[in-house]
């Protein structure tokens, strides 16, 4: 038994050397959704709070993104958020992709998929309540119909 922790542990230690290839952080965003749309000061917090880890250049990382096998999970699910909507690229989308993500996000909150319950059960404060589902609902359908004006 103590042979087998042994092993299993080495691995493990193993493990860390292996790269993982996080995507990079930006601070200047000058085509984000937040700097390019009036958002209301509640639903921009909800969005950085819930959504922008993933979905967008300004992810924070933390402490154990830097440990795999762990980290492999964090980059692989940064990386697919990016590519389903990019916040940080809102500016440079087209109108039509614009509407698109928008009405994918409303069918993601409203079917609770986003935030992702894996995202959440560590970062419970992502947790979208009831009336932050609305409040963000409600600005997307405003947004959205702005958009096509």
């Amino acid at each position: 038994m103590k042979k087998v922790i042994w092993i299993i542990l080495l691995i493990l230690i193993g493990l860390q050397f292996i790269p993982v290839d996080k995507p990079q952080v930006t601070g200047n965003n000058p085509n984000d959704l937040l700097s390019v749309v009036s958002v209301p000061d509640t639903v921009a917090d909800i969005l950085k709070n819930s959504c922008y880890d993933c979905h967008s250049n300004q992810t924070i990382y933390p402490w154990y993104s830097h440990v795999a096998p762990v980290s492999w999970l964090v980059a692989k699910d940064v990386r697919e958020g990016r590519e389903h909507v990019n916040f940080s690229n809102w500016q440079v989308l087209e109108l039509t992709k614009k509407a698109e993500h928008l009405e994918n996000m409303i069918d993601e909150i409203k079917d609770g998929e986003m935030p992702m319950s894996i995202y959440t059960a560590i970062h419970q404060d992502a947790r979208l309540s009831e009336e932050q589902q609305k409040l963000i609902i409600d600005w997307i359908n405003d947004y959205g119909n702005s958009l096509f004006e």
